[in-house]
């Protein structure tokens, strides 16, 4: 049955990856055939709490096809129960200062509003729309490559928060005068995680017993949050999934992976934050290991029609997404065991619609084959995803996928 990747090659890197320029556009990249685009994270190109709307305008334009390369920021070590200090926060868990990323600490010091009590904790960056996008289109979004920016990220449970609230984490309720002047007071539990390169040339992540032993893990980073703009001009806050995309939390769409987005509004809209390290499925403590990553994409506009777009109307309604070995469908909603429904209903549609399958034999295969995997149960709209194996089906014919 399905086993996700879990080991990640650790390149060579010299931390930490700073910004690589401090305005979007296009970055020459050696030894690269085509254009590549880059986006900072800064004052001007990021939300904090909330995702790109139809009223928002994109940081950048590029066309289809093209490959982004983006600078994403962790909101763990900057946010303020960890006292939107990254500097002070970081160092006083041993960061030598040189190694704290300059786009944290602008970000925390500029006027940028940011409500701990009422907005989503990510930092997201964008939005860059594709030229010609149209809603009823569809964007192709291709993994091609995430390196981690610093050697270290964190891990964190919140009061009223995670699998567990009321349980976890195990200190005093919050002071009613906690705030980012005195962090301490909001009794959260954050677990400082470095990273390392393992002995066999893998990152790992580290933590440690309560005797001081260690405890490695392997890695495998993802994007949390990749999606398009909504078409509403209400806020929409950055915590639960929706059919743009968002905070989907599915750590199978690593590098490597296909995300495909239904198109909204005019440009689609691109955005993405975040950053995962590595997290099980579940997510169970409120965060993964949150971690600081320069993911690169291309973006690809499939029109409405086009035989590429995984569904029969030539558009979805939906994000789905495609690794290597594995089609995978996505289920949301806030109750989990409807979110379990919505999973399989839409594999349904999909083995119905691509690839020949009657309804009632659909069903039974996936009750036979498929792994249906929990992405998240803590940011509200709880994710269920599907594994369909490729492999099953290579002797279907090519024209009916």
């Amino acid at each position: 049955m399905h086993k996700k990747p879990v080991k990640t090659p650790a390149a060579d890197v010299a931390f930490p990856l700073q910004p690589l320029a401090e305005q979007p556009g296009e970055i020459a990249v050696p030894g690269a055939k085509d254009k590549v685009f880059y986006v900072p994270s800064t004052v001007d190109t990021i939300m904090w709490g909330y995702l790109p709307n139809a009223a928002d305008k994109p940081v950048l334009t590029v066309p289809s096809g093209a490959t982004v390369v983006f600078d994403t920021l962790s909101h763990e070590g900057l946010i303020e129960d960890q006292g939107r200090n990254p500097v002070q926060y970081f160092t006083s868990q041993g960061v030598p200062a040189n190694m704290i990323l300059k786009d944290a600490v602008a970000i925390t010091q500029s006027r940028v509003p940011h409500d701990y009590a009422k907005d989503g904790p990510h930092i997201v960056t964008g939005p860059v729309a594709i030229e010609g996008a149209e809603p009823g289109d569809v964007l192709k979004v291709e993994v091609l490559s995430i390196v981690p920016r610093v050697p270290y990220g964190v891990v964190s449970n919140r009061h009223g928060k995670g699998a567990l609230p009321g349980e976890f984490p195990e200190t005093p309720k919050p002071d009613a005068d906690a705030s980012a002047a005195q962090p301490e007071k909001f009794h959260n539990v954050s677990v400082f995680t470095p990273i390392r390169k393992s002995r066999d040339g893998y990152w790992e992540g580290v933590m440690k017993t309560r005797g001081g032993k260690e405890v490695a893990f392997p890695t495998a980073p993802f994007m949390g949050i990749m999606g398009v703009a909504a078409a509403t001009t209400e806020p929409v806050h950055s915590v639960p999934p929706g059919f743009y995309g968002g905070n989907m939390d599915i750590n199978d769409l690593g590098v490597g992976s296909t995300v495909y987005l239904p198109v909204f509004v005019k440009g689609a809209n691109f955005y993405t934050g975040d950053p995962h390290m590595v997290q099980g499925d579940g997510e169970v403590a409120l965060t993964a290991l949150e971690h600081s990553l320069r993911p690169t994409f291309r973006l690809t506009l499939l029109k409405k029609g086009d035989k590429r777009i995984p569904s029969a109307s030539g558009s979805l309604q939906r994000p789905f997404g495609e690794t290597r070995e594995h089609w995978i469908a996505i289920g949301l909603n806030t109750d989990l065991d409807e979110a379990m429904k919505d999973a399989v209903r839409e594999s349904i549609r999909f083995l119905t619609e691509k690839l020949d399958m009657d309804r009632a034999i659909a069903y039974a295969y996936l009750s036979a084959a498929t792994d249906y995997q929990v992405s998240q149960v803590v940011d509200k709209t709880k994710g269920i995803h599907a594994m369909i194996r490729k492999s099953d089906f290579k002797n279907v014919s090519a024209a009916s996928k």
